[in-house]
């Protein structure tokens, strides 16, 4: 299974995009603004987008990419998200308004988009690829994901979320490849990350000692604000002073739009 990070930033500025993944050139997690960087023939490979939540970074492409390559598309997009999540693009993007209602157009009958529900802790079999919705809490529903191979080993993207000690139940019984977890905010910030149900450094410390003992596996830092960004990876450099389980040690590393995962 390949993994292509094609954004994983919490805003844009240059070289920075926004939240998306593409897992073996066919599923798309998130369709933030790092889906422009793809080819026409890369967006119309692509036959399922899975969307952690709502929120214009994680979705800002999805509009633009249906209207970039639906006329070359034999059969719908199939959109995979939280029921809110599709309630949320039905009524503030998909809407003749804001943009053309794709799921509708061409024709009712032969859509360039289709909605399916998901449900926290539902699993599809999508092309050898098993996809699962994991807990999350944000301001809006959402999930994170967890994208696992033929070979096994899981790519586990948390989403935007908080603190969360449903995702660690069930990460502690996957076999983890690797991690992609959310920091959004500095130390200096936290009050605001609190608020915005976003994590920050001192609380992802907190949220790490939730690992199983024994469990180890590459964590990668994403979502962090490009003005931040150096701030957030110093002080997430300070926690094998920070967490309460003396004796572990996280191998943990920054996340950058570009890089790409073999599992």
């Amino acid at each position: 299974m390949k993994v292509r990070v094609l954004g994983c930033s919490g805003a844009i500025a240059r070289d920075c995009r926004t939240t998306s993944f593409l897992i073996d050139g066919d599923v798309l997690i998130d369709a933030g603004t790092g889906v422009g960087d793809l080819t026409l023939d890369e967006m119309a490979a692509i036959e399922h987008v899975f969307l952690t939540h709502s929120h214009l970074d994680h979705i800002a492409a999805l509009p633009l990419m249906v209207d970039s390559v639906g006329g070359r598309r034999r059969t719908p997009l199939q959109i995979h998200a939280l029921p809110g999540t599709i309630a949320a693009l039905r009524a503030h993007i998909f809407n003749d308004v804001i943009w053309p209602d794709f799921s509708a157009i061409p024709t009712p009958a032969a859509p360039f988009i289709c909605f399916h529900d998901i449900a926290t802790g539902q699993s599809l079999s999508l092309g050898g690829k098993t996809i699962e919705a994991l807990p999350a809490v944000h301001t809006v529903p959402a999930v994170g994901y967890a994208v696992t191979g033929s070979t096994g080993g899981a790519f586990v993207f948390s989403g935007d979320t908080e603190r969360n000690p449903a995702f660690w139940q069930r990460v502690n019984q996957l076999d983890v490849a690797l991690l992609v977890i959310e920091t959004a905010f500095s130390n200096r910030e936290k009050d605001l990350a609190r608020r915005s149900l976003h994590l920050s450094p001192h609380v992802l410390a907190d949220e790490l000692d939730c690992i199983a003992r024994g469990k180890t596996f590459p964590i990668f830092i994403t979502h962090t604000k490009p003005a931040e960004t150096a701030m957030i990876m110093d002080e997430i450099r300070q926690f094998d002073q920070t967490t309460g389980a003396q004796d572990v040690t996280h191998d943990i590393r920054w996340l950058y739009a570009g890089q790409e995962f073999a599992l």
